[in-house]
């Protein structure tokens, strides 16, 4: 499951001599999918050595040759420390930000090790074909499977490359787990039978038996997860019980603990006395992550407000231009700890847009005032609306600290006016351009599924989250999908 996402999942994995026979259990397309992530590798580090040769000796002589060697045995050496780092795993397939975390720290390895053998042995390496070659065969890696994770998640847009799930746990859980595979396919759990302790309402799957016909289910519909959410009827020992049964069909068993919306990053098992005490950090929200976090934002805020210049100068005499009234938006809005500041945007909406608001009805089912179809938007803010480009002003916001690169959607008085004690959890941080709300759906989430994604956030924020939804970000506002 991708970091962040469905929250803390562990991991029960046969051992012994049932682990050894995996492999034929193993569904065929991830048996492919590593292979063509091998394949992946082994060209990327050909393509960088071969590179490397070009780029720093331009053609080859005796002394060249000793590197077009090294560069031809490059990739069997950067898929065996890999294979190491246990990246060809299949659980790091298609989700989560682990997998490019291990390729980064093999990268780093295979640098370190060049570097000390090359020391130990006194061998004279051309550091520009060092310094050449091994970045790049990282960085082109990542690059071969991040194209390689778009093109799985396709596949799974279509119902192709997912893993056969039974849930079990209690009616509602099971429900809400349901909605969320079949909301986001990319995780690539199909749900297709669930066990319950008792008839229930519908779950949106077939109940096929209770707790003690789990093995059963999972032979007669040929599933290869398991995914037990937290019930009382679950204890250590019942877990370990059917962990036991499953190894027969070594059948994968995921956990889901109480604790929900839990980063991997935050939580660690830690054995007490024999226990697997699964031990959960605070989330950081001072000192000094907190202080980069700020001025990474207002530099980068800073330099894209300098080379979005031309862009932004054409934007507001296109507003002007195309209707009556000021280039800029200008609205009160509620910032960290609730303070309030004034937020910027460029003007989409006709001047007499909030005196012909208490016409319209939200299509919204909570705090939020949205609508389709909004009459009040001009033809040219709609444009601009759908692929953010009104929302460019906000980074001089973001230079002054009254918002983030990457929070929370920024709130009107009214909205938090109407917030519970939980909602209320979003004004710890400061509010973003951008955010999880708005790569996962933008104006098309619920009101609840909108707080839910805040609050993540708010609770495992990092600036490496940070950077995956900036990334993100780019492909949302090109697809323009849920911007109205």
């Amino acid at each position: 499951m991708r970091d962040g996402e469905v929250g803390a999942v562990v991991v029960v994995r046969p051992r012994g001599a049932a682990q050894r026979k995996a492999g034929p259990r193993a569904p065929a397309w991830t048996i492919r999918y590593r292979v063509s992530a091998a394949v992946s590798d082994v060209m990327c580090a050909f393509l960088a050595g071969a590179a490397a040769v070009v780029l720093r000796f331009g053609e080859v002589t005796p002394y060249v040759e000793p590197y077009v060697l090294l560069s031809g045995t490059l990739p069997l050496l950067w898929v065996m420390v890999m294979g190491l780092n246990r990246v060809y795993e299949p659980r790091l397939i298609g989700v989560g930000s682990e997998e490019f975390r291990r390729i980064a720290q093999s990268g780093i390895a295979v640098i370190a090790a060049v570097a000390i053998a090359a020391y130990v042995t006194k061998t004279d390496l051309a550091r520009g074909y060092v310094v050449l070659a091994l970045p790049l065969m990282t960085i082109l890696t990542l690059l071969g499977r991040y194209g390689l994770r778009r093109g799985l998640h396709r596949r799974r847009s279509r119902g192709q490359c997912m893993r056969r799930v039974v849930a079990v746990g209690h009616p509602e859980a099971v429900a809400d787990l349901v909605r969320l595979f079949r909301r986001e396919r990319y995780h690539g759990m199909d749900i297709v039978a669930a066990c319950l302790p008792k008839e229930g309402p519908d779950v949106g799957v077939p109940v096929l038996g209770d707790f003690s016909d789990v093995p059963l289910v999972v032979n007669l519909i040929n599933a290869d997860t398991v995914a037990v959410l937290a019930c009382p009827e679950f204890d250590g020992v019942a877990l370990r019980r059917l962990a036991w049964r499953l190894e027969r069909s070594l059948t994968d068993l995921v956990v889901a603990p109480a604790l929900m919306e839990v980063a991997g990053p935050r939580t660690t098992i830690r054995p007490v006395a024999g226990l697997p005490l699964l031990h959960v950090e605070h989330p950081e929200l001072a000192g000094v992550r907190r202080l980069i976090k700020n001025g990474f934002d207002r530099l980068v805020a800073g330099i894209a407000l300098v080379v979005l210049a031309p862009l932004l100068v054409t934007l507001v005499i296109a507003v002007k231009v195309t209707s009556s009234g000021p280039a800029l938006f200008r609205q009160t809005r509620i910032g960290r700890d609730g303070r309030e500041f004034t937020i910027l945007k460029f003007r989409t909406m006709a001047q007499d847009a909030e005196h012909r608001k208490i016409q319209l009805v939200s299509d919204a089912d909570g705090v939020l005032f949205k609508i389709r179809g909004d009459p009040r938007i001009t033809r040219l803010g709609a444009r601009l609306r759908r692929h953010s480009l009104d929302e460019l002003p906000q980074l001089i916001n973001v230079v002054k600290g009254h918002m983030s690169l990457v929070g929370p959607r920024p709130p009107l008085p009214e909205e938090v006016a109407r917030y519970g004690d939980d909602v209320r959890r979003r004004l710890l941080v400061r509010p973003g351009m951008t955010g999880l709300w708005q790569v996962n759906g933008r104006s098309d989430l619920s009101w609840e599924e909108s707080v839910r994604l805040d609050l993540r956030y708010v609770e495992n924020w990092s600036l490496m989250l940070d950077l995956q939804i900036l990334w993100k970000t780019w492909s949302a506002v090109a697809r323009g999908a849920g911007a109205y």
